[in-house]
């Protein structure tokens, strides 16, 4: 017997949550164990490694490009809010405005992070090079496949492709960014955490 689950666009009384919007927390809540578990795999190396400080400076790790990259993060958070706002006064042209600055900031981040990336094979540092390097590639490089991901599933909404749902069911599709903006954010929130921690501790 199948079981079909309704998309809805009303909350639901039993779960005070439309259903894509409550799938979306599960699956952040996955991702949350996730990067936990590498946060955590990161402590332990560093903690019981007493040379790990000497293959940070040895890195040359780039804080002011970064620093910027944390900064076009943050922007692109904020103009992704502005997308989902223009949304609901219903400004279709303005979330277009909006998503196509987050879309931007999304490929600035991208480039700035290739430029890291090149330097560093170029000073002959891979993952296997120290438990250092494995630690920033993986990192850096799975949020990098996340924020690839947003991009896809962002551009796809900016696209007409996309964004033609607007025109029969607006309110479906401003329900639609608001989820992908919960994974967004969380992305942004995760690289919060990983400049402090691997580019200035």
């Amino acid at each position: 017997m199948d079981i079909e689950i309704p998309y809805n666009v009303e909350e639901r009384k039993d779960t005070g949550l439309y259903n894509s919007k409550l799938g979306i927390w599960l699956f952040l809540a996955s991702e949350i164990m996730l990067f936990g578990a590498l946060f955590s795999t990161y402590i332990i190396l560093r903690t019981g490694d007493p040379f790990w400080m000497l293959h940070v400076k040895e890195a040359h790790l780039n804080v002011p490009l970064a620093t910027l990259n944390t900064a076009v993060l943050i922007l692109s958070s904020v103009t992704f809010v502005m997308s989902w706002v223009s949304l609901k006064l219903k400004d279709l042209s303005k979330f277009k405005f909006y998503m196509g600055i987050t879309l931007l900031c999304s490929v600035i981040f991208l480039v700035i992070k290739y430029f890291e990336y090149t330097s560093k094979f170029d000073a002959g540092h891979f993952p296997w090079t120290h438990n250092f390097y494995a630690v920033y590639f993986t990192m850096t490089g799975l949020h990098g496949l996340h924020i690839i991901g947003g991009i896809i599933v962002n551009a796809y909404f900016w696209l007409p492709v996309g964004s033609k749902m607007w025109n029969t069911e607006p309110e479906r599709f401003t329900n639609r960014i608001e989820v992908a903006g919960l994974y967004w954010h969380f992305v942004d929130l995760v690289w919060i955490f990983l400049f402090p921690s691997i580019y200035l501790l």
